[in-house]
């Protein structure tokens, strides 16, 4: 994998970093709406959904930069971090769908946009376990990605929409 591994080492870096930094801003917004967050019956555990598939994303771009590690092991460190954001997730899509104020169409599109990244995640991880390197590295691109997304989203939310 070090050839991949090599070509992909740029893009780790940059994803490293705008993953810390936002999973850093995300924490500075929550806190500036706290009492309305925590009045939700849903925004809890969204954010905490939305912190935790920022953290996976930030450690499978850093997991991507260590040296030596064989694809498959990589794959296994990455499946291990998106399946407890999938747990993370399935506990928001409970609350998410128990939250009666929302609409059943909008209680589906916030429960689908969380598990995109970590979907993303998880397929890549299998790809990789599996002996598709490249195909799972694209994977965990579009992940890094969609985490991004996400949390941008999210911050929107606690800083703007929370308050209306």
């Amino acid at each position: 994998m070090s050839e991949l591994a090599e070509d992909w080492s740029q893009f780790n870096v940059a994803m490293a970093g705008a993953t810390a930094a936002l999973a850093g801003l995300l924490i500075v917004a929550m806190s500036v709406n706290l009492k309305a967050i925590m009045a939700s019956r849903s925004l809890p555990v969204r954010m905490a959904t939305a912190l935790t598939t920022l953290l996976v994303a930030l450690a499978a771009t850093a997991l991507g930069l260590a040296p030596g590690q064989p694809a498959w092991a990589y794959g296994l460190e990455v499946f291990v971090g998106a399946s407890l954001a999938a747990a993370f997730e399935v506990r928001a899509i409970r609350a998410i769908m128990h939250d009666q104020v929302l609409a059943t169409v909008r209680r589906m599109a916030k429960s689908v946009a969380g598990t995109v990244p970590i979907t993303s995640y998880l397929i890549g991880s299998v790809l990789l376990m599996t002996g598709s390197v490249a195909a799972g590295l694209w994977f965990f691109a579009a992940g890094a990605i969609l985490a991004i997304a996400s949390a941008i989203l999210h911050s929107w939310i606690v800083l703007i929409e929370v308050l209306r």
